[in-house]
Order: C-alpha cells, then structure tokens, then sequence
C-alpha cells in the first residue's frame, strides 16, 4: 500500500471516530440528562443516572482526542499539497479540541456537585451545562474554519473529487454562519441547523472516501517512496 493511501485511510479512521464519539455524546447521552428550564429535573437525572452522566464525560474527552489525532493526520496526508492549508486544518481542529476539553471539564464537575452537593447544586449543575453547551456552539467557529482548508487542499491536490472540496468549503462557511445565527435569532434553530447540512454531507463523503479509496490511484506520485504532490490535476471521474 502506497504511504500516501495508508495516511488516508488512517485520517479516515480516526475522523470516523470523532463522529462517532461526538454524535454519542452530544446528541445522544447530553439531551438525557440536561433538560432546558428545569435545574431540578436536570441534577434529578445526573443523581439518577450517574454511570450515563460519566459515559458522556468519557465521550467528550474522546471527542477531544480523537479530533486532536485527526487534525495532526490532515496535516501529514497535505502537508505536501498547501503547507499553510494543511497547517490550518491542524490548528483549527486542535482550537475546537481545546473547546470540547473545556466542555468536559465542566460536565465532570457538573457530575461532581451534583453527586455530593455543595451550595444550590440544581442551579449551579444546570449552568455548568448551559457554559458546556455554549463552548460546542462557539467552537463551531473552529470546527467550521478546518473545513474550509480541507476542501481547498482537496480541490488542489486532485486526489479526490473536487465536488467534495467545493462541499467542504460551503459546509465550512454554513457551519460559521449557524454558529452567528443561533445567538443572532435565536428563534431561528431550523435555519442554524439548516446551515450545517453542508457540512455533514461532506464530512462524511470525506470519512468514506478516505476509508475505501483513500487517494485516486491515478494521482498518486510514483515511486514506493514518493511523496511530492504533482500540480493541479484536471478532473476525473471519482
């Protein structure tokens, strides 16, 4: 296998990871034990359901780690096709890493005075999960800036279709905007959620094309130990 096909399905991997690792957390095992208005019904369920509550603490920080890896993978995989591109898909994941680490720590420390009270804990448990629910929506920002430089090193590298860089780019700039708009019109959660359609559809576009096909065959340098990127390669079918 080629270095360059086997760095792919290895980003694959680990970006595969953290979608797993985040839709399990925040979108799965976070709505089961934060409820919205209710400080007593939300410290009730972390009372109640303490191994749940540990689990998504344990998710975050894998959301963390697995982010981390990918973005540093991103870098090794198109570090040879735009160095300042590839650096910034790094330097935005790790940003958006730091956010979610944040988010885990006041999730543990949610659990903590929920389980051994100190104060008014329903009010202070309920604002630990308010502040981590706010560092996912502004580490949007971050999660939507590395998008951005993955579609253009897609684009330039030719190794990949190019509609998915272009899908990359636009979800990158929805994913900015929804992060604006939820705290602009916050009555417009329809459209903010709309925003990061984009988004998804290219990253995991991007996961499956790097899992099964890694890097066109065609574009790949030849050479067992070549690794420099030829120019702009015309469009070919995927």
């Amino acid at each position: 296998m080629h270095p360059l096909v086997r760095t792919a399905r290895a980003t694959g991997l680990l970006y595969l990871g953290l979608a797993v690792t985040g839709a399990l957390g925040f979108l799965l095992i976070r709505p089961q034990l934060f409820v919205a208005g209710d400080a007593a019904a939300t410290l009730a369920r972390l009372v109640e359901h303490e191994s749940l509550a540990r689990a998504g603490i344990v998710l975050e920080l894998l959301v963390v780690l697995t982010q981390a890896l990918t973005a540093v993978w991103f870098y090794r995989l198109f570090r040879t096709v735009d160095t300042v591109a590839a650096g910034s898909i790094a330097a935005f994941g790790l940003v958006n890493a730091i956010a979610i680490l944040g988010s885990a720590a006041l999730l543990a420390t949610a659990t903590e005075v929920a389980l051994a009270p100190l104060g008014d804990a329903a009010t202070t448990t309920q604002l630990l999960y308010l502040v981590s629910g706010n560092l996912w929506t502004v580490g949007a920002l971050f999660f939507g800036l590395w998008l951005i430089p993955m579609g253009w090193c897609v684009h330039r590298s030719g190794w990949m279709p190019r509609a998915l860089g272009w899908t990359l780019v636009v979800g990158g700039l929805g994913y900015l905007l929804s992060a604006f708009t939820g705290y602009l019109a916050p009555g417009a959660g329809a459209l903010a959620s709309a925003l990061t359609v984009p988004a998804s559809v290219g990253e995991f576009w991007m996961i499956g094309y790097l899992l099964v096909r890694g890097i066109r065959r065609q574009a790949l340098p030849t050479g067992p130990d070549a690794v420099a990127v030829p120019p702009l390669a015309a469009e070919s079918p995927a």
